[in-house]
């Protein structure tokens, strides 16, 4: 054990499995479920010096904890890992043999279009349950209703009530992984009893944003209730499993319900969205050098995605986000993706997308250079919205002639310079992250902002 143990890097996560109440001067208590940071490995290496969210230090002890972990790349989380999708009648029969009591799947009615069938392995034969879809509620007898599949294999799994059995084991799709046992497995499980919802911070197209209490601690939770979209964010749970800097909006932990909520728990930013902020303090507030510290944030957060291989997509003061010590820190990851992925382009937003992704659908690092551009504008002009009195249909036949916005009232030369290398049409001959956060600090450190 203690062998194991002494592979923990300094700076390593981890959460408390127990609660550990500590008996001398130099010990750090914790709850379970707090969340710790290694510092070093002590003498005995079943004793590790650590500090807790509000930085206080001491000793714990190795056994107590869980290292944390990312979900790995490529992992394909599922909220209903027994949800098979269209196959037949026999397919099910064959997944379920041999034959094993209460081992069952779910899939989409053959029979019944828009209906599922819920298959169960009962005393060596296949029993097929027809699942009837009616004014949006799911039913087998027409006596219970549930919302979504995931309540209604709750229910049968705790009581057979009518069934032939109880559900018992679920026959996991391949290639998929049920997304509560691998957020448990990295240690980013939370428990629902630990977190008090306080009240609503922002509404989103998915769900609330709350505020919500974990441990003490002000936290933000997206609290996603429908069991479509909840599996839709999956993917972005995942994500930020797998990275940690300070410009980042660092993820605390998820909760799964197994009724179909997903809750995803966040550090607060206190002071809201980037470009909020901007807007509704202005220049008459703002210095050049708090300026050119937010876009030196953001370019430290893009550059740590950039040497891992992360494109966000999605990069905007909208999806900047400021905390109490007013750091900026980039979230929204909903459309990160590994570098090498490509996505549908329905939904993007025009002035923030380089044009070959708009036009191609390619993505990379350079195409977030093209959106920090954008957003070094909405730094400088104070939150204003990208090419005014440009109609937006008109945008991108502009751009791709070769328009550039004018530089922002006040703004350094030296920095507009910045954003319109970052607005180069050909994606080879746009800087990169590091080259970009090399470039600010000179500025910064020459004063040139000023």
């Amino acid at each position: 054990m203690s062998g194991m143990q002494a592979v923990w890097p300094s700076g390593t996560e981890c959460i408390a499995k127990y609660n550990f109440h500590g008996t001398a001067d130099q010990d750090l208590p914790f709850s379970k479920g707090d969340v710790l940071t290694i510092i070093s490995v002590t003498k005995d290496p079943n004793w590790y010096k650590a500090k807790n969210k509000v930085g206080r230090e001491g000793i714990i002890p190795a056994n107590y904890v869980q290292k944390r972990e990312g979900v790995k790349a490529g992992t394909k989380l599922s909220l209903m890992p027994w949800f098979h999708g269209k196959i037949t009648r026999e397919q099910a029969e064959r997944l379920l043999y041999p034959p094993e009591t209460g081992l069952f799947l779910v899939r989409e009615s053959t029979n019944y279009p828009g209906d599922y069938t819920l298959c169960v392995s009962c005393e060596g034969k296949v029993e097929h349950y027809r699942i009837i879809y009616s004014s949006s509620k799911l039913s087998i007898d027409e006596e219970v209703y549930f919302e979504n599949l995931m309540q209604l294999v709750e229910h049968y799994t705790s009581d057979p009530d009518g069934l032939c059995t109880r559900l018992i084991k679920p026959k996991v799709m391949e290639g998929t992984v049920a997304a509560q046992d691998e957020f448990s497995r990295g240690g980013w499980s939370l428990n629902m009893k630990d977190l008090k919802l306080l009240q609503i911070i922002g509404k989103g197209e998915f769900g609330d944003v709350m505020l919500g209490d974990y441990h003490g601690n002000k936290v933000a939770v997206k609290c996603i209730k429908n069991d479509a979209t909840a599996q839709a964010f999956l993917a972005e749970a995942s994500v930020m499993t797998q990275l940690r800097h300070s410009n980042l909006v660092q993820m605390l932990g998820v909760i799964v319900e197994e009724k179909g909520g997903l809750y995803l728990v966040t550090e607060y930013m206190a002071k809201g969205s980037l470009v909020d902020y901007l807007r509704s303090r202005g220049r008459s507030v703002l210095g050049g050098e708090c300026l050119l510290k937010f876009s030196l944030d953001v370019c430290e957060a893009m550059a740590y995605l950039e040497a891992n291989n992360f494109v966000h997509r999605d990069l905007a003061a909208r999806n900047v986000l400021v905390s109490e010590d007013n750091i900026a820190k980039v979230s929204d990851f909903g459309l990160t993706k590994e570098a090498s992925s490509t996505q549908d382009t329905g939904k993007l937003p025009v002035k923030w997308t380089a044009p070959e992704a708009l036009r191609e659908k390619k993505f990379s690092t350079k195409s977030d250079v093209w959106s920090f551009g954008i957003l070094l504008w909405e730094i400088y002009s104070f939150g204003r919205v990208p090419y005014p009195r440009i109609p937006l249909k008109d945008v991108v036949p502009r751009v791709e002639k070769g328009y550039k916005m004018e530089s922002p009232d006040g703004c350094p030369q030296i920095v507009y310079e910045v954003m319109k290398k970052c607005w180069t049409l050909d994606p080879a001959h746009r800087p990169a992250f590091h080259q970009l956060r090399e470039q600010l600090e000179h500025i910064k450190a020459s004063e040139l902002y000023l």
